[in-house]
């Protein structure tokens, strides 16, 4: 039992168990990758290029072979054909202008009624698609500097004030890949799409998860100004129990109110709200038992380099 401030609380060997979390994390990433290689990315039209045209029937819902035989005279090329609801079907083709669209509205029949249609030129498509991976890159980068700046004042405890970026971004970059990689799953199985809202839903598990990270990292700050003379591992290890309620109560809070949204809300944001579920819980485990566990790693790294010098 260890006294902190006017509670007692019973300090876990999160530390102690470290391997195992890493084992769990390296098989979810071996997998995600292996599932990237297997089925690749099933990107929507934002990136890609095409339009999407929703409608819904007012009376009985044809099966998509029958509406992409109904699709055959209007030469299309390649369609994907899904059902999105209650008599709601979404159709995906290639770029359509607006002769095409009535066309398409037209042979479907009279009971069909537009909800939505969205078109994307494949030029712009592209340039959507590297500016999301800009964006990407350019969040995480900003995100180890401010963490190497903010943490300047421990550049001369155990480990330099840069291992604390690099950390953060070995666990961001664990958030992303394992996520994307349940996504991949979901396009090959189910004909989820990675569009422009699951990259908003990325930025935001970055920053959800990042919160996380500089929480227990400025706990592990302040345990080293108070005691100079405890191990750096036991600093970690009471850092990440004294902040650990505290993280897991928040992110309960939030996968509540994500999971009544993705039950009871509307179709549009479904998936929207299923990467925040699956980021926000990867997040806060890689957050306890992936970003400050490696600056242990990263001790003893550099202690080891600087013995072979």
């Amino acid at each position: 039992m260890v006294r902190s401030e006017t509670t007692e609380i019973k300090l876990y060997n999160i530390l102690g168990t470290r391997y195992w979390w890493y084992a769990i994390s390296t098989s979810l990433i071996i997998v995600s990758l292996v599932m990237y290689g297997l089925y690749g990315f099933r990107l929507g039209i934002d990136f890609t290029g095409g339009s999407l045209i929703q409608v819904h029937y007012q009376t009985s819902v044809p099966n998509p072979s029958t509406i992409n035989e109904q699709l055959q005279p209007v030469n299309l090329g390649d369609t994907i054909i899904q059902p999105a609801g209650d008599n709601t079907m979404i159709i995906r083709s290639r770029f359509l202008n607006d002769d095409e669209r009535q066309a398409v509205l037209a042979a479907l029949g009279p009971d069909v009624v537009e909800d939505s249609f969205e078109s994307v030129g494949p030029t712009v498509g592209e340039e959507l698609q590297q500016k999301a991976i800009q964006a990407i890159v350019l969040v995480i980068l900003a995100i180890v500097i401010y963490i190497t700046w903010a943490f300047r004042s421990v550049a001369k405890g155990p480990v330099p004030s840069w291992a604390y970026g690099l950390s953060t971004i070995i666990a961001l970059a664990h958030d992303v890949i394992i996520t994307v990689g349940v996504f991949v799953v979901l396009g090959h199985w189910y004909g989820v799409e990675l569009n422009a809202m699951f990259i908003t839903a990325l930025l935001t598990i970055l920053g959800f998860s990042v919160h996380d990270t500089i929480v227990v990292f400025d706990r592990i700050r302040e345990g080293l100004r108070r005691s100079a003379q405890r191990t750096f591992s036991g600093v970690i290890n009471e850092s990440i129990n004294f902040t650990l309620m505290r993280s897991l109560n928040t992110s309960t809070t939030a996968l509540i109110v994500l999971a009544v949204l993705f039950l009871f809300g509307g179709e549009s944001t479904r998936w929207f709200v299923f990467a925040l579920l699956i980021g926000i819980i990867v997040g806060t485990y890689s957050s306890i038992f992936i970003a400050s566990p490696t600056l242990l790693l990263w001790q003893k790294f550099l202690r080891g380099k600087k013995g072979s010098i």
